[in-house]
């Protein structure tokens, strides 16, 4: 029989007792002090901290209480930053079938973590990011405690140490179809690492302002605003920044951040005030989706944006974008888009972007400028063309995974197809297009699009998205 790879307690006695019966009652009364807190049904991911029991048990149990325990989650995603070696991406465990604690092993789920290697150079897997790692195994008591020892989902073990920004987005990327309802993310991370208690307090009151926003940039901000404070002996604000930046990437307005505790350790009887570290416990709730509604204003002010980065083009001048006011805060919306040029009815250009990562009005210029110049399917656009093309646009709601063609609706959805490091997508419009049988529409996808075997699509994962077009 093959041997099973287990990757050891390497924490125990150190962030938590080895003692499998004391670590189960240390675990039990941290989740006991929450037990009549709320249970989040919708919760999508964690924020936890990962410094030893004594000082965030407390914190983390907040978290780990408002999950609800019979949810079937298909896996757990612990997503941490590594404290020992510099990886410049992404390590997923590949290697490990299991974690162990003193409380038993925990599955890893390794074709997944096997895919990801496999999707995007960014992520790799490098042995020393998790060896010595804590962050990510002082997690697995408590899950093991809040869902049973032999009940715990598989986990995805990822490490996050980089300094690109670019590469962020590829994380978040490369995970996003997998921030779904059958998958929990849990995010380690402490807060500030070593001012003084009421400095501390006040750095972290607004980091963890800034987290609720949802909003990556004022979460980023905020980040350098308390680097450059001028508060002394303030290492960090938030050592597993990169983990947090990562999830919100992945999110979008639909999602609602919950703030649960925060504690530094200088609550903790006896301990120095001179010189703490800080804790806080989020929970992120994926919301019903809400309507997206764009005014015929606002389409207006889109297509004028994007006739406006083509022309700006053509006379060698940089993207620029209008000012807007409060009316329009919808085109500051994250969400991704296509644009699509037609001359006398047939097509001239089209490229999209799907990630969720940039406001709709720039996503939708750049957009515009790549489908006029860049798409290689044809010359770029002259001036001389200008008034015989005609833009459309298309707005693109959150992807969401199916199981079955049964979920696919023809006219109405979009299908973007992944398997491997192979990709494809037709927009809902494409349907109306064609004559075409659901299953034609994701066989074409398959064979046309993502490049794999006509019937590819019945092994792959399958997301379906809706697109506002005007």
């Amino acid at each position: 029989m093959e041997k099973r790879m287990i990757r050891p307690a390497t924490q125990a006695n150190r962030f938590y007792t080895g003692d499998a019966k004391e670590l189960s009652e240390e675990v039990d009364s941290f989740l006991a002090l929450h037990r009549d807190c709320s249970i989040y049904n919708n919760v999508a991911a964690l924020i936890v901290p990962h410094a030893g029991y004594y000082f965030s048990g407390n914190v983390a149990a907040a978290a780990y209480m408002s999950i609800p325990t019979d949810k079937p989650f298909k896996r757990i995603f612990l997503l941490g930053p590594s404290h020992h070696e510099w990886l410049n991406g992404a390590s997923v465990n590949t290697e490990a079938d299991f974690y162990a604690t003193p409380l038993g092993n925990v599955r890893v789920d390794r074709e997944t973590a096997q895919k990801l290697t496999v999707s995007n150079g960014v992520f790799s897997y490098q042995p020393k990011a998790h060896d010595r790692e804590h962050c990510l195994e002082v997690q697995l008591p408590f899950l093991q405690r809040r869902f049973g020892e032999d009940s715990v989902p598989a986990i995805v073990p990822i490490i996050i140490s980089t300094n690109d920004y670019r590469k962020l987005k590829e994380i978040a990327e490369g995970l996003k179809p997998y921030f779904t309802e059958e998958n929990l993310f849990i995010i380690s991370s402490d807060f500030s690492h070593y001012p003084s208690y009421e400095d501390a307090c006040e750095v972290d009151a607004k980091t963890g302002k800034a987290i609720e926003t949802g909003d990556v940039e004022q979460f980023m901000a905020v980040l350098e605003e308390n680097a450059h404070s001028g508060k002394r002996n303030l290492a960090t604000s938030a050592c597993g920044e990169l983990a947090i930046v990562t999830l919100m990437l992945m999110m979008d307005r639909t999602y609602e951040v919950k703030h649960l505790l925060y504690q530094n350790s200088g609550d903790i009887d006896n301990y120095d005030h001179s010189r703490v570290v800080g804790y806080h416990a989020f929970a992120i709730l994926r919301g019903a989706s809400q309507t997206f509604m764009l005014s015929d204003e606002e389409k207006r002010m889109l297509k004028e944006t994007a006739l406006k980065s083509i022309k700006d083009s053509l006379d060698g001048k940089p993207i620029s974008l209008p000012m807007l006011d409060s009316r329009f805060s919808t085109l500051h919306s994250k969400c991704g888009a296509f644009v699509s040029l037609h001359k006398h009815g047939r097509l001239r250009g089209c490229i999209g972007h799907f990630g969720e990562d940039v406001p709709l009005l720039e996503i939708v210029a750049e957009m515009a400028r790549a489908a006029a110049f860049e798409d290689p399917r044809f010359m770029p656009v002259g001036k001389e063309e200008l008034e015989d093309i005609d833009i459309e646009i298309s707005v693109l709601t959150p992807m969401r995974r199916i199981h079955s063609l049964d979920e696919f609706e023809l006219h109405r959805h979009g299908i973007y197809i992944r398997k491997g490091y192979r990709s494809g997508t037709f927009l809902p419009q494409v349907a109306d297009e064609v004559n075409w049988t659901k299953e034609e529409f994701v066989g074409h996808c398959a064979q046309d699009k993502a490049g794999i075997d006509w019937d590819g699509w019945k092994d792959a994962e399958l997301y379906v998205y809706e697109a506002i077009v005007f």
